[in-house]
């Protein structure tokens, strides 16, 4: 058995999350995938993959050996370009996730620029409000906000974004704004649910925590709709700085209470290949990094 062959073909089936979207792209039959796993687990005597008709997922030590062969496999890549010469154009499957607003609005133009420039990669954009397990699900790059659990994943720091309240200046000239945080018990309140999902809001006043109740006139599951909700002047919302940048520049919304923000979430862009990241994923860090860097939001 080829050993580096099997490599490749038990990282694509991971990849491509099924062996007959492996057999497709390695352009051979799936019987042929499924025989050179089968005999790699019968080489290594642990089992690799779970199989069922319609998932195919890692066991720990899948896991384990998905992430060395991808790095043996990147180094056997670069190996290759530094003993010809040549730089390796990005080529590949590259699946990057991010919260939905923030994928949205802000990782998309990364990945089209991202895409316009290499044009032998396909990108896989999973822009979702929960965190993705990049191992389990295959994820290459994610934008975390939020402190960070300790874990092997390589993370950069790209900025850190504010818990801001804000309203509409149609709202504040007609109802006053609100000078302290016990000010809201006299204000029509929106709560997006994923920034804060108890009915309370957290201040910060003369360096102690401050917890405000509210009774939200709107609770909704988006952000998106508690922003719509907030510029038509129903009342005032909370939401993170990133997510309301284009309405707080258009002078659609205004931020209240700014004195009293709790600390700015830390943001990072979040990979799993260690310093042996391989070109594809090298290149969209670098470009997601320098974008992201230069928000003012950050």
């Amino acid at each position: 058995m080829d050993r580096l062959q099997a490599m490749t073909t038990f990282v694509t089936v991971v990849e491509t999350e099924g062996f007959a979207s492996a057999a497709r792209k390695l352009n051979v039959s799936p019987s042929v995938v499924s025989r050179m796993v089968t005999e790699l687990e019968e080489r290594l005597g642990v089992r690799l993959l779970t199989r069922t008709t319609r998932i195919v997922r890692l066991t720990d030590a899948g896991a384990t050996y998905f992430e060395d062969c991808r790095r043996i496999l990147g180094e056997i890549d670069a190996a290759e370009v530094t003993a010809t010469g040549m730089h390796a154009a990005p080529r590949g499957q590259l699946t990057v996730t991010a919260p939905m607003l923030f994928g949205k609005m802000h990782l998309m133009p990364v990945v089209l620029d991202y895409l316009t420039r290499y044009p032998e990669v396909n990108v896989n954009c999973w822009f979702l409000d929960r965190v993705v397990n990049m191992v389990d699900e295959g994820a290459d790059v994610a934008v975390r906000i939020g402190e960070l659990p300790s874990s092997s994943l390589q993370a950069i720091a790209v900025g850190g974004v504010r818990r801001v309240l804000c309203a509409a200046p149609a709202y504040l000239d007609r109802y006053g704004v609100p000078e302290r945080p016990e000010d809201l018990a006299g204000h029509t309140t929106i709560q997006a649910s994923g920034v804060s999902p108890a009915p309370e809001w957290r201040f910060t006043a003369d360096q102690q925590s401050l917890v405000v109740p509210i009774q939200p006139r709107m609770i909704t599951t988006t952000n998106d709709s508690a922003i719509a909700a907030a510029v038509a002047g129903l009342g005032v919302t909370r939401l993170l700085s990133y997510q309301v940048a284009r309405e707080l520049e258009a002078g659609a919304l205004k931020i209240v209470l700014a004195d009293y923000e709790p600390a700015a979430l830390p943001v990072h862009v979040v990979h799993r290949e260690g310093r042996h990241a391989n070109q594809k994923v090298r290149s969209f860090l670098d470009l997601a990094i320098e974008t992201l860097r230069t928000k003012r939001w950050m």
